[in-house]
């Protein structure tokens, strides 16, 4: 009897005991790979990524989101051109004016010469008013002949206007005219009592536009033209 009892409680020991020996321990944070970084396994992995990257972009290391093929968000910022302060691609040389078998050459030097007037305008590069002196275009048409009080067919002209970076704007004849329009176009050959020059050194200038879009920087030819 004594013997089934000590056979009995050796038994029940052996078994908590193993039982003791296979029961899971306590987890331990263990490393996990990602992508060459090791995180543990107890850290909040919700907001990992979102933290990891929100250091980078801290740290400038975080690449620029993507726009577009080939472009990003930083590219498209840094390549954005200020057209008042982007260089020509062919530097202007002598303005050139042409009506019919007609033409002229005129540089800041020679325009020196002629009478100059000044006008006020808003200036949406520089987001401020800004005064410009020039000749007023109409001085230089009508030395090839354009009419200087035109009338019928006269109207039909209108000039194209062109930089040298090949931006053009287009008038008619009568919008450069002070007999029959109350706007003053001038060839500036001055800004703010200064020769223009990131944008020079001649510009085309039109008062009472709303936007300066027709003005032409690096001014280097003006066609006269007519409507068919």
């Amino acid at each position: 009897m004594r013997r089934m009892v000590w056979t009995a409680f050796f038994l029940f020991g052996f078994g908590v005991g193993a039982a003791g020996a296979q029961a899971p321990q306590p987890s331990q944070p263990q490393p996990m790979p990602m992508g060459g970084m090791k995180m543990n396994m107890g850290m909040d992995m919700s907001n990992c990524q979102c933290n990891c990257m929100g250091k980078a972009m801290e740290m400038g290391q975080a690449k620029p989101m993507e726009m577009g093929p080939g472009k990003s968000m930083e590219m498209d910022h840094g390549m954005k051109m200020d057209h008042a302060t982007a260089k020509p691609p062919v530097p202007p040389g002598p303005l050139k004016i042409a009506f019919g078998d007609k033409s002229a050459e005129w540089t800041p030097a020679t325009l020196a010469a002629l009478p100059h007037k000044s006008v006020s305008v808003y200036d949406e590069d520089a987001k401020g008013c800004r005064t410009y002196t020039g000749v007023p275009l109409i001085d230089l048409l009508t030395r090839l002949g354009v009419p200087d009080k035109p009338h019928g067919k006269d109207l039909r002209l209108y000039l194209v206007a062109e930089g040298s970076d090949g931006y053009q704007a287009v008038y008619s004849v009568a919008e450069v005219n002070p007999d029959v329009h109350n706007a003053t176009v001038i060839v500036a050959d001055s800004l703010d009592g200064k020769p223009i020059a990131d944008i020079g050194p001649l510009e085309l200038i039109a008062t009472g536009e709303k936007r300066g879009v027709r003005w032409v920087h690096w001014l280097a030819a003006v066609r006269v033209l007519t409507a068919q």
